[in-house]
C-alpha cells in the first residue's frame, strides 16, 4: 500500500465543508455535514508536511468551518444540515474535543501564518471547558499537545492537557484488566495516547509509563493470530466473544496514532509493530481478510462485518484510511 491518496476526500467536500456520509463513493448531500468529521480532516491536512495548494485550500475551508461552529463561550454546534443551517445547540460532546484537536494541530502544524494564528485564537477560546467524557477530553488533550509541543509556555493547553490524569488515571492494579474502564469502547487508544503525551510533554515518567503500559495491554487485547481484531463500538470485556463486529476503521486509526506516539517519545522499535498492524488492518489483514479500503477512489470502507466489508465511503473511515497510511512515513524514517 503506498501513501496517502486524497482524492476521495477532495470528492467528498465542498466550500463549506466534508459530507459525512456517502452510498459507495458518492456523497450522500441530504445528510449535511458534522464538525466531528470536518475537525478530522483538519488534523490530517495540517499533519502533511507540504500540501499541494488544493490540500491547502481544502484545509482552510475546514477550519472556516470548525470556526463557525464556535459558539461565542468556546462550545460547538456539530451537526449543519444541507440548507447551511445548524440542526443542533453548541455542545461539549465529543466533536468539542476533536475541534480541539483540529484547531491544536492547525495552530502547530499548518504552513500558513494566518491559519495557524486563526485556529489558536479559536482553541483559546474554547481551552477553559472541561467536557464530561473521558473520551472528549484525551481528543482535547491531544489538541493540547500539539499546541504545547509548538510552544511550551502556553498555559492554557498546559493546564488542560495536565487535566487528562485526573480523567483518566493510570492502568488498574492487577494483570488481567489494568484499563481504567470495565469495558473498552471506541477510539480506545487515544486513552493511553493522551496520557504518553502528557507525561512526555509536562515531564512526567510516572504519567507515560502507565499509558505506555495501557498502550501495550491494548495492543495486546485488540490483537488475535498476529493481527489486529478491534473491538466494537458495543465494547468488550474479558470472557466474551471474540472477535467482535462491526470493526470500525478508526479503531485502527487510533491505535496507529498512539503506537507512532509512542515510537517518537520512547524510540523503542516494537511500536512499530502497532503501526504495521494498522496499516496492515485496511490491506487484508483483519478477521475477514478483506480489503478495508477503494484502490480506484481512495476511500475507506465504513466498517468490517460479519459478512465483510461495508462498501459505503464516508467521511470518518476515509479519514480513518488516510491518518493511518500517514504513518508510513514513520515507518521509513525508521528504517531510514
Amino acid at each position: 500500500m503506498t501513501g496517502p491518496d486524497f482524492t476521495h476526500l477532495i470528492r467528498l467536500s465542498d466550500d463549506t465543508g466534508l459530507y459525512e456520509h456517502a452510498e459507495g463513493p458518492l456523497p450522500r448531500i441530504e445528510h449535511g455535514y458534522c464538525l466531528d468529521d470536518v475537525a478530522r480532516g483538519l488534523v490530517v491536512l495540517c499533519r502533511e508536511p507540504e500540501p499541494a495548494t488544493e490540500l491547502a485550500a481544502l484545509a482552510e475551508h475546514y477550519l472556516a468551518f470548525v470556526a463557525y461552529a464556535q459558539a461565542e463561550d468556546g462550545r460547538f454546534h456539530n451537526r449543519l444540515g444541507p440548507d447551511r443551517r445548524w440542526r443542533d445547540e453548541p455542545g461539549l460532546g465529543d466533536w468539542w474535543g476533536r475541534a480541539l484537536w483540529g484547531l491544536g494541530t492547525a495552530a502547530a502544524r499548518s504552513p500558513v501564518p494566518a491559519v495557524r494564528l486563526a485556529a489558536l485564537e479559536c482553541f483559546e477560546r474554547a481551552a477553559h471547558h472541561r467536557p464530561p467524557s473521558v473520551r472528549t477530553m484525551a481528543f482535547a488533550a491531544l489538541g493540547a499537545a500539539e499546541v504545547l509541543a509548538a510552544d511550551p509556555l502556553h498555559t492554557s493547553a498546559a493546564a488542560l492537557l495536565g487535566d487528562i490524569t485526573s480523567y483518566i488515571g493510570g492502568p488498574r492494579p492487577g494483570a488481567d484488566w489494568p484499563w481504567p474502564e470495565n469495558r473498552l469502547f471506541y477510539a480506545n487508544a487515544v486513552l493511553p495516547e493522551a496520557l504518553i503525551a502528557a507525561g512526555d510533554l509536562l515531564g512526567s515518567d510516572e504519567v507515560r509509563d502507565g499509558g505506555l503500559r495501557l498502550l501495550d495491554w491494548l495492543l495486546t487485547a485488540e490483537s488475535t493470530d498476529f493481527h489486529l481484531s478491534p473491538v466494537s463500538p458495543a465494547g468488550w470485556y474479558l470472557g466474551e466473544p471474540r472477535p467482535a463486529f462491526d470493526q470500525q476503521p478508526v479503531e485502527a486509526a487510533a491505535m496507529a496514532d498512539a503506537c507512532a506516539r509512542a515510537y517518537r517519545v520512547t524510540a523503542d522499535p516494537r511500536w512499530l509493530a502497532g503501526v504495521r498492524c494498522s496499516i496492515a488492518w485496511f490491506n487484508g489483514d483483519n478477521d475477514r481478510s478483506a480489503l478495508m479500503h477503494d484502490v480506484r477512489t481512495g476511500g475507506g470502507y465504513d466498517g468490517l462485518t460479519p459478512n465483510g466489508p461495508n462498501i459505503n465511503q464516508g467521511a470518518e473511515s476515509t479519514l480513518a484510511l488516510l491518518s493511518t497510511l500517514q504513518h508510513l512515513r514513520t515507518l521509513q524514517e525508521s528504517t531510514g
